[in-house]
């Protein structure tokens, strides 16, 4: 039988507020276990939350990102379970009356194609504290910094049918709140993590499966591998005649496969009821356009400027457009030398490929877009050409502070146009090759066009890859059929 994969994701974005949600204790990622955590996140009797208008501003402002309805009436509502990192007892958080409704994300995929996720809603809530288990021989120490920090669940509707679709949701939902600047994504300090749901089910049937749910998956790259691997253990239960249970799973990377946490509870069980504590929350419409207006470029906006405007390709703009650094620096590249296609290769050739190697993110490019601009330049005007344009780049990557300018005139890298010199080194490089000559003149045609690529090798050789190639290749040429 033939099974449909059904996934929908629940993506906890940590806010970039500089305290938390319902009180003033610090956000600040890296402090002390529990010196960041005061009697309101304690849940210590007396205290009363206020909320933290910040974190409101950020959930509107990535409603209207969406396209999504922003409610004039929300609510919050307490949350109830037991759990040694969750003090109170209750987790504050939105049910019924979120914050943020319906809307949509677009996604790219790898062959081109476009598809619209829907998200049901998008809620606020508290973060609970953290289990530390490595530092304490059978007992398990309690880090409450987390504790109140303030969460964006973003919950889709189960719109996606493969690893690659929630990879690409994922990574669409990232660019935007990065975007905006309501959180810095960064996954591996736990500032966006998701919940994965997926269930498969007869294709061609309406009605959904049994769904497992991943927790905390905290990479672009573990939630395609525990997506891949849940769809090969529901398949196998349900090709054996067995029953996928619905439940908590937790995905271990090491070992590459889910584990079974807890039996999934429904809502019911959390007994959620309205907080006593906080009012409902009431936007006007004044409030919400204010919001509007404060909404930067889009990473949609900004690919499709860059296909418009730019001339880039489709492809090309998606990869520039995947993070707001990435095409923050691919702008000023292209401002500083004046050519956005020349930029957009180096850009996504040169200059990824050594980040990549060199495990650096584009905000730590030892070359900056100013330094890599003014060689573009050089290379635009034929000052240099394309091999020394990469000698160029390999001293920027290791000469901190140094312009491709200054780098050029120190290594003597200047391109030679003058055709005197060039027609003096073609001249020079034919009479020390007499065998190869005579071979050229009894080439077929088609074969010669090949062979020339000997000469203007000894050419570039003799120029110390100075000379300019096109007029090489061209004089040669032109030189070597005068022998036929």
């Amino acid at each position: 039988m033939q099974w449909e994969v059904v996934i929908g994701l629940e993506v906890h974005v940590q806010l970039s507020t500089c305290s938390k949600i319902f009180s003033g204790a610090s956000t600040a990622f890296g402090a002390e276990p529990n010196t960041q955590a005061c009697g309101i996140d304690l849940g210590l009797p007396g205290t009363l939350p206020v909320l933290n208008e910040n974190a409101v501003a950020m959930a509107v402002r990535f409603g209207l990102a969406i396209n999504a309805e922003i409610p004039e009436y929300s609510v919050f509502e307490r949350k109830n379970y037991f759990y040694p990192d969750l003090p109170k007892g209750y987790q504050t958080s939105q049910m019924a009356h979120p914050v943020v409704g319906r809307g949509e994300v677009d996604i790219t995929l790898g062959d081109g194609t476009v598809k619209t996720v829907r998200i049901h809603h998008a809620h606020l809530e508290e973060d609970a504290g953290k289990s530390l288990h490595e530092d304490y021989s059978g007992m398990t120490g309690i880090d409450l910094n987390r504790a109140g920090t303030p969460l964006l669940e973003i919950v889709s509707e189960p719109d996606m049918h493969s690893a690659e679709e929630a990879s690409a949701y994922i990574r669409a939902i990232h660019a935007i709140v990065t975007y905006l600047g309501i959180s810095d994504g960064n996954m591996a300090e736990g500032s966006m993590r998701c919940d994965v749901n997926v269930s498969l089910r007869p294709k061609g049937q309406e009605k959904l499966g049994t769904r497992a749910e991943i927790k905390n998956v905290n990479s672009f790259r573990f939630v395609e591998r525990a997506i891949a691997y849940e769809i090969e253990r529901q398949s196998e239960i349900l090709e054996e005649g067995g029953v996928v249970v619905q439940e908590t799973r937790l995905y271990n990377p090491d070992l590459d496969e889910t584990r079974s946490m807890r039996t999934k509870e429904e809502a019911n069980d959390y007994r959620y009821f309205p907080c006593p504590d906080l009012l409902p929350l009431m936007l006007d419409e004044a409030y919400v356009e204010h919001q509007r207006s404060l909404l930067p470029e889009l990473p949609s906006e900004k690919r499709q400027r860059f296909v418009d405007a730019l001339g880039l390709s489709t492809y090309d703009a998606d990869v520039l457009t995947g993070s707001r650094p990435l095409a923050e620096y691919f702008e000023a590249v292209q401002q500083h030398c004046g050519d956005a296609k020349l930029a957009a290769n180096w850009v996504q050739g040169d200059l990824l490929g050594r980040l990549n190697r060199d495990g650096l993110d584009i905000t730590e490019s030892p070359v900056s877009a100013e330094q890599l601009g003014g060689l573009l330049m050089r290379l635009a005007d034929d000052t240099i050409n394309g091999k020394a344009a990469k000698q160029v780049f390999a001293d920027l990557w290791e000469c901190k502070g140094e312009t491709a300018d200054e780098i050029i005139d120190a290594r003597g890298l200047k391109q030679v146009t003058d055709t005197g010199a060039i027609e003096s080194l073609c001249d020079q490089v034919i009479t020390d090759n007499p065998v190869q000559v005579t071979q050229y003149r009894e080439a077929t045609e088609d074969k010669r066009g090949k062979m020339i690529g000997f000469f203007v090798g000894q050419v570039m050789k003799a120029s110390r890859g100075t000379a300019n190639p096109p007029q090489v290749n061209a004089m040669l040429k032109e030189k070597l059929d005068a022998l036929l």
